[in-house]
């Protein structure tokens, strides 16, 4: 099974307690579990921080029956009239109570699909809780807000020692339930890097752990030299030779390229280009989280990059 191979899933805390959350997160959510009775949420925060866990955790500790659907792959009306009102309109087998969790709910439709869930909240709120998660709350319409309970999935930096601490006991746990020789200081490095996207921390250990050891590896990325060339096209404005560093180092992260250019501005960017470079990086940066193609979306920025800003 896919759950069982899968390190994300086979390791997916089962309950809050073994969330890796701020303790005033944490205590806010046990207190709903005490209740026995959870209000419609709407979570809201960065991609793999654990919003669609604790939903599935919230779940698991009052008993109540879910239903998952990811709106990023069914954003449709339809998904509503047949998925949604066929399982939130009937009464549980077990007399248990019922939720819809509503992953990736900023790619619902704002005009038609979120609207239309604006009703179904009400009609069916003897029987029915309804759990979204988003990265961008901002586009998740008024209506839907003002129906839920909203959760900010953020980790203030006085509370970001402590977690990420937290997470590396719990990866080294992973490690070594899975006989993986590792090196702690690389570990350290790849959470600090990727804090607090915890999804990707653990899809990359998972990546590199097929040797049985996990070590300074992990940590690749695009070379100094391989950046400096393509800075050196980017100033020549050489579409073809920047088409073909893109196609090379096509398994590489784009925010982090966006990262380096911005790092690196003052030195190859003109001063009176700086400005739009920050605009065009924030913007493609932003399409990175939703697009199906990244190389695209990173070709299509350093294009906007070659014509509008001014190299040294």
């Amino acid at each position: 099974m896919v759950q069982e191979y899968l390190w994300v899933e086979k390791y997916r805390p089962q309950k809050i307690d073994d969330c890796i959350l701020p303790k005033q997160l944490k205590d806010t959510f046990k207190e709903f579990i005490s209740s026995g009775e959870l209000p419609n949420f709407l979570f809201a925060g960065g991609p793999g921080i654990g919003k669609t866990t604790v939903a599935k955790a919230l779940c698991n500790e009052i008993d109540a029956e879910y239903l998952l659907i990811n709106g990023s792959e069914e954003s449709g009306i339809d998904t509503l009239r047949t998925k949604i009102k066929g399982f939130a309109s009937t009464v549980s087998l077990t007399d248990s109570k019922k939720v819809v969790i509503l992953d990736e709910a900023d790619y619902l439709n704002p005009n038609s699909t979120q609207p239309a869930l604006r009703a179904f909240i009400e009609e069916f709120s003897n029987n029915c809780r309804f759990i979204f998660t988003c990265n961008y709350k901002n586009r998740i319409i008024e209506p839907l807000h003002s129906r839920c309970a909203v959760v900010d999935f953020k980790i203030e930096n006085k509370d970001k020692q402590e977690i990420a601490a937290a997470f590396f006991k719990r990866i080294s746990q992973i490690l070594e339930y899975e006989s993986i020789q590792y090196d702690p200081k690389p570990i350290v490095e790849l959470i600090t890097k990727y804090f607090p996207d915890w999804r990707r921390v653990i899809n990359e250990l998972q990546r590199y752990s097929v040797s049985g050891k996990i070590d300074s590896g992990i940590l690749l990325n695009v070379s100094e030299e391989s950046y400096k060339q393509l800075v050196t096209h980017l100033k020549e404005k050489n579409f073809t030779e920047v088409r073909k560093w893109v196609a090379k180092n096509s398994d590489s992260d784009s925010i982090n390229i966006f990262r380096q250019l911005y790092d690196s501005s003052s030195s190859t960017i003109e001063s009176a280009s700086i400005p739009q470079l920050v605009l065009i990086l924030a913007d493609y940066q932003y399409k990175a989280a939703f697009v199906a193609d990244h190389e695209l979306n990173l070709m299509a920025a350093l294009t906007e990059v070659m014509a509008q800003c001014k190299f040294k």
